[in-house]
């Protein structure tokens, strides 16, 4: 095989020749060379140029010579001008640089066609088709024929112009003539058919490609028509297709195809006028019962290309194809094709489905259907909407086609391109939907027969329905009752459960479909059906008998029931229905398998909607009943009774559903879980499940005290913090046994916080019961700042995708090691990491935590002495320690003292930790006793403090003399007191302060007994407890009593005054009264009035979180009436540092409503807001007095004056409060006004912010005091509570 050949594959996968051959005849002149980069000589060598050329002016000669020779002479010169032109295209690697090309690609083309009909003239078919194969094939030397034929194979492949001389040289025709000899007439077999069959492909190839070149074009389609040569070989591949040449099956259906692409109207009209598609379809009828079916598929497919493409141009072979039954033909076709495999036949099988779909929508009118709309739909859906642009059905029978197949076949195969060719015809527009489903009802009959389909067909069919209601968000009412009556019947239980899936997938989509299902009775169906099964189930637990088959009917019964829990999702009248039904004793016989209990849980969970004690105690119930080895299903209640938590009505169903003791019976089923090694069944648990036990368990119990005080006082008052220690520290992990080995030195100390680092973040080895350990104190510590139930908590602790299951995770190898999940939570929330807010400019303000859960305090100091293990004596005490310093930095701030004084943390240390106190050398002596002494100084019960004194003093040893305790005092120093009064006394001189610096250490003083030594350290302690903690100026060293208001943790917290006045019209009823006193009050006060009050701000809000201290806001509202008004207000804004005054009448509304500044409701001459600013007055931790008098003058102004510590702020005048709330400028005779206030911020104004200050004694006054009366209150100092009737007395003792 020569070069020329070898290139052609290569040049048939061109890009460049690919877009050529496809250019109209009006784009001509821009065409490019088809088969070559370009002619341009630039790209070749020299020599290549030269070769080129001198082949150019050859070519020239012959054509000026060769009107002067004999066709013969013609012939022969031409012929030896071929191999030099072959030549040249070889060594230029298929470039052509040939000015004359269309010349020559005429003259070759023409000598070709002119061999090809003298083969032809005059012999018989058979002989006929021999001699084009001698013509055209190389045997031995090169022929003429093999020849031409590569010579025009590579000129049909350069350009258009090219390509239309070779058209025009009547070439078309003839090769037309050779395909349907070689077509038609197999060649007889001989004995050298393995050497030529290599010639023959050669020779088809090039042959089949000049045709696809030039029957792309329609000069080359009409050429054919003027030969008449097109309607034979058509009927020919519809008639002989059993007898034909089968080499050349495949390349006269490309050959065909690629005709029927560029049929014209003439062409069209010669087919018509021949009857070729009639002609075809009866003979195919013929064949369709004896071919195979995948030749059937082939001959058929080739037909009903010429009847699709000719339709854009005209219908006429349309129509002629419908005439002559057309569609009956492709139906019985398309039946025949039932039960073949996948792959055979496939590609013809379904290029005539696709050309079926494509001919539904060929037709002249518009399908007219009136809107049938069933009520109700989707809130989106508009059925105007559906309406666009995209290809409509207007071709019923084609459809009715493929619904008929669909109907009668069972195929797989063939159903599922059935229902794929649906889902493209919506697709191509939403209202083909419409048009159908108004007209033949396809979906609606298929859902009759597609219980008889194969699974993947129903599988794919409901997916069909549902996509109806997803990318349509229409509901086909019709249907879904049809597919609601199937999943009655059951007939095919696996088509059961594919259609319920589909509904449930719909459920999901739109609340509506909850009140549909409830309606239609699918509701009621389903419960019923799961009342059968929860039978069935009960009967199975209590006896012998066999439960229902694992499989479809367990499946089916797990996607009713999520079908059903769906259903009751949000819906509160299906929960109802749920509950009249009398389901909820069967619903919980589901729970027990695990692959019913999310959907259970989920149903319960809507049930807790109209009745939280009905959920609480099934879950609680199902909790305390479940099993040692039930150990998922105590999870998966836990996790659901978390989410209940979440909302603050559920808190009381739960604490009178004993559900704070259920969860506390979990921790003392789990006792000895974590011993190391395990024992009993434990063994058989991972360690980390246990953990993952205990982490939810305590969530639940942290969810259930959150933001709850009564709650937080049960579990308070009934000792089940107690209770939570003695559960926790009888798990395993705590030491139990009363005797350890003596205190050690400690060389390092570290943070518990390094701990956490240390076990869970790092290579450190760690023993497993110091993990364990650990890992509950975390949970505790958690719980003391009231995050452990978040809601992050829970997300990070779900496992990913990748993850093992916790299944997989269980056994005794898993017991080392901790899961992931809680390794991520530790990286998620670093132990260190307790500070509330995350910009760094508010850090420094919440450096003290905030304890919520004081009593998780408690349960840390009684698992503290049990921070213990044999062998570990060195890490045991260092724990120890590091928890001890935790405890105690918990305590710092006064706020924080005050809550555990109130939960008895002090007396919780004197009887969990006397080891301690009683051995003076203990690592927890020193943290413990700076514990208990910032407590003590704070608040401590009589009991305590005598148990504290009586720490290791035997009733029978008396006291020593009181003069060796003085003389011991004064030159000893224990580091606790030295800690305290250091911490508390900087700036304080102390004058036995070098004397104490150089004592001696009381264990070391040989002369002191134990019993001294003690004695000592409680005197000690003793003087720490009653020190000031904080030294200021003598005159504010002690605090008034204050009510303290901290907007970081709700954003709001306010006082409440109820009522001030109540302006009465004549005729209102004489039992509405207001103020205080006999009788009504008159607002506003006809003479003015004052506020005083003694503030102290801690922490002011950052700037950009500014929350104004508001002391006073009065509001007031007409009867009958919806509006209420601020009338007076007085803050303080930390943004400008200045005192802000109104008397506006603003609207009483949330912040993010609020009317904007400056829009007055009554306009007025004087100002109805004045500010003063307060410069460096004011002070943090500081006790401040602020005055502000309002003095009202005769024309509705006042003169309103403001003092900070006796100091003049500022005075001005401006617009007195008005007689009526909002715009009102008269009352009804029975109306009246009530007046009430708030100091601080009310809830409708929440703003969280690190804003914290305290309100001391605050008086508010009906009238405008004076200077002097002002200076007085100011002296008394805020420690002064009473009644200014006789103050003479202390301000003299004062002075």
């Amino acid at each position: 095989m020569d070069k020329a050949t070898e290139h052609m594959g290569q040049l048939e996968d061109s890009p460049g020749k690919a877009g050529q051959q496809e250019q109209s005849p009006g784009e001509v002149d821009k065409a490019e060379p088809l088969g070559q980069p370009a002619h341009s000589k630039d790209e070749l060598p020299q020599s290549h140029t030269l070769q080129w050329e001198t082949l150019g002016r050859q070519f020239v000669e012959y054509e000026q010579v060769a009107p002067f020779l004999i066709p013969e002479e013609q012939q022969r010169r031409l012929m030896d001008f071929l191999p030099l032109f072959l030549k040249a295209w070889e060594q230029s690697a298929g470039v052509i640089v040939f000015p004359n090309i269309q010349l020559l690609a005429s003259e070759v083309s023409k000598l070709l066609t002119k061999e090809i009909k003298k083969n032809l003239n005059g012999k018989p078919a058979e002989e006929a088709r021999l001699a084009l194969e001698q013509l055209l094939q190389q045997k031995g030397e090169v022929e003429d024929g093999c020849l031409l034929l590569k010579s025009v194979y590579l000129l049909s492949q350069t350009d258009v112009r090219t390509l239309w001389n070779i058209i025009g040289s009547g070439l078309p025709a003839a090769l037309m003539q050779c395909l349907y000899l070689f077509f038609t007439f197999p060649p007889k077999k001989t004995s050298d058919d393995g050497e030529t069959s290599e010639n023959q492909t050669q020779t088809q190839e090039m042959l089949v490609k000049i045709m696809l070149n030039m029957y792309r074009e329609e000069q080359g389609v009409e050429e054919l028509l003027a030969a008449d040569k097109l309607q034979s070989l058509i009927i020919a591949t519809a008639s002989l297709w059993d007898q034909c040449n089968r080499s050349w099956k495949v390349p006269t259906g490309r050959v065909l195809r690629t005709i029927s692409k560029a049929q014209t109207r003439n062409s069209i009209l010669y087919l018509q006028a021949v009857d070729c598609i009639k002609i075809a379809i009866q003979n195919l009828f013929k064949l369709a019962d004896t071919l195979p079916a995948c030749d059937v598929c082939e001959a058929v497919s080739i037909i009903l290309c010429f009847v699709k493409d000719s339709y854009p141009i005209s219908s006429v072979l349309l129509t002629e194809f419908e005439n002559n039954d057309g569609y009956q033909l492709l139906l019985k076709v398309l039946l025949r094709c039932e039960g073949l495999q996948q792959n055979e036949g496939d590609p013809y099988l379904n290029e005539i489905l696709d050309m079926l779909t494509c001919l539904t929508t060929c037709g002249k009118t518009e399908l007219k259907v009136s809107g049938n709309i069933v009520h109700p739909q989707l809130p989106h859906f508009d059925f105007e909407r559906t309406r666009s642009s995209g290809m409509t059905v207007k071709n019923l029978q084609a459809f009715q086609v493929l619904q008929s197949i669909f109907q009668k076949s069972n195929d797989q195969h063939l159903c599922g391109r059935i229902l794929g060719a649906i889902g493209t015809i919506w697709a191509w527009n939403m209202v083909n939907f419409f048009l159908l489903e108004w007209t033949l009802q396809p979906i609606n009959k298929f859902t009759d027969i597609i219980h008889f389909k194969p699974h993947p067909v129903q599988v794919q069919f409901f997916r069909l329905v549902e996509s109806i209601v997803l990318d349509l968000s229409y509901i086909p009412h019709e249907i879904l009752k049809k597919v609601q009556y199937l999943i009655k019947e059951n007939v095919v239980p696996i088509c059961t459960l594919t259609a319920l899936r589909c509904l449930l997938s719909m459920t999901k989509k739109d609340p509506l479909f909850s009140d549909i299902f409830r309606d239609s009775g699918l509701l009621g169906l389903l419960l019923a059906l799961l009342r059968k099964q929860a039978k069935i189930l009960r009967k199975s637990a209590g006896t012998q008998l066999p439960a229902p088959e694992e499989g479809t009917e367990k499946e089916l019964n797990a996607v009713m029931l999520k079908m059903v829990a769906a259903l009751t999702l949000g819906s509160v009248r299906n929960t109802v229905v749920l509950k009249d039904y009398g389901m909820v004793p069967y619903i919980k016989i589901f729970l027990d398998d695990e692959c019913y209990r999310s959907a259970t849980l989920s149903i319960l969970e809507q049930l807790s909607v109209i009745n939280y004690e009905e959920y609480m105690s099934i879950v609680i119930g199902a909790l305390c009943s479940s099993t040692q080895g039930e150990l998922n299903l105590k999870l998966d209640l836990l996790k659901s009774l978390l989410r209940i938590l979440e909302s603050p009505k559920s808190h009381s169903a739960f604490r009178t559903c004993s559900g704070f003791n259920g969860l506390l019976s979990l921790l003392s089923d789990m006792e000895g879980a974590l011993q190391d090694p395990p024992s009993g069944l434990w063994a058989a648990v991972g360690q980390n499940r246990i953990m993952e036990l205990v982490f939810y368990t305590l969530q639940g119990i942290t969810a259930a005290l959150h933001l709850d005080p009564v709650n937080s006082d049960f579990f308070q008052r009934n000792s089940l913090f107690e209770k939570m220690a003695e559960d926790l520290g009888s798990l395993g992990c705590f030491w139990t046994q009363r005797e350890w080995q003596n205190p050690l030195s400690l060389e390092k100390k570290r943070t518990f916080a390094e701990f956490l680092d240390a076990a869970f973040c790092s290579s450190e080895p760690f023993p497993a019961w110091l993990k364990n350990c650990i890992w509950i104190l975390n949970f505790l510590d958690h719980m003391v700042k009231g995050t452990l139930h978040l809601e992050s908590y829970f997300t990070e602790i779900k496992p990913e995708v990748g993850e093992p299951s916790r299944d997989d995770q269980e056994g005794p190898e898993a017991q080392e090691e901790h899961p992931v999940a809680f390794k991520r939570l530790v990286n998620k929330l670093p132990a260190s990491a307790y500070r509330l807010w995350e910009n760094p400019e508010e850090k420094w303000e919440m450096r003290d935590c905030v304890i919520v859960h004081p009593g998780a305090v408690c349960v840390m100091v009684r698992l503290l002495p049990k921070l213990y293990k044999e062998g570990h004596s060195q890490l045991s005490q260092e724990i120890q320690c590091a928890v001890a310093d935790h405890i105690q930095s918990l305590v710092k701030s006064e706020k924080s003292r005050q809550v555990m004084c109130g939960s008895g943390l002090l007396s919780t240390i004197i009887a969990s930790c006397q080891d301690a106190f009683h051995n003076e050398s203990h690592p927890l002596h020193l943290p413990l006793t700076r514990v208990f002494e910032k407590l003590a100084s704070q608040s401590i019960e009589p009991d305590v403090l005598r148990q504290f004194l009586w720490l290791g003093r035997p009733s029978s040893i008396p006291s020593r003399p009181s003069t060796n305790r003085t003389k011991v005092l004064s030159c000893q120093e224990s580091d606790s007191s030295e800690a305290a009064l250091n911490e508390g006394s900087k700036g304080i001189t102390v004058d036995n302060k070098t004397a104490l610096q150089t004592v001696v250490p009381l264990s070391t003083s040989p002369w002191l007994s134990k019993g001294s030594a003690l004695a000592l350290q409680t005197a000690m302690s003793l003087i720490s407890m009653t020190s000031p903690r904080n030294f200021q100026l003598c005159s504010t060293s002690l605090a008034p009593s204050f009510v303290e208001f901290d907007m970081s943790m709700e954003g709001y917290g306010c006082l409440y005054l109820p009522t001030l006045a109540t302006v009465m019209g004549p005729g209102a009823e004489q039992s509405v009264s207001g103020g205080i006193g006999m009788g009504t009050r008159m607002f506003p006060p006809s003479s003015g009035l004052t506020l005083s009050c003694w503030f102290l701000v801690s922490k002011f809000g950052v700037v950009h979180n500014s929350h104004p201290v508001r002391f006073l806001t009065v509001i007031r509202h007409m009867a009958r009436t919806e509006q209420e008004f601020v009338c007076f207000s007085i803050s303080f804004s930390p943004q400008d540092h200045s005192l802000v005054i109104s008397t506006e009448e603003v609207e009483f509304q949330p912040l993010d409503i609020m009317e904007p500044e400056g829009e007055v409701l009554n306009p007025s001459l004087f100002p109805g807001q004045v500010q003063f600013g307060c410069g460096k007055l004011l002070v943090t931790g500081q006790w401040h007095h602020l005055t502000v008098t309002v003095a009202k003058e005769a024309k509705k102004s006042c003169i309103v004056s403001a003092y900070i510590n006796g100091q003049t702020l500022g005075s001005a005048k401006m617009r007195y409060l008005q007689p009526l709330p909002g715009s009102y400028i008269s009352m009804e005779p029975s109306s009246f006004v009530d007046v009430y206030g708030y100091i601080a911020t009310p809830r409708v104004w929440k703003q969280k912010s690190s804003l914290t200050w305290r309100l001391g004694p605050t008086y508010l006054f009906e009238e405008a005091i004076s200077v002097e009366t002002m200076e007085v209150i100011n002296k008394l100092g805020p420690r002064y509570c009473s009644n200014f009737q006789a103050v003479q007395l202390q301000v003299s003792r004062f002075r």
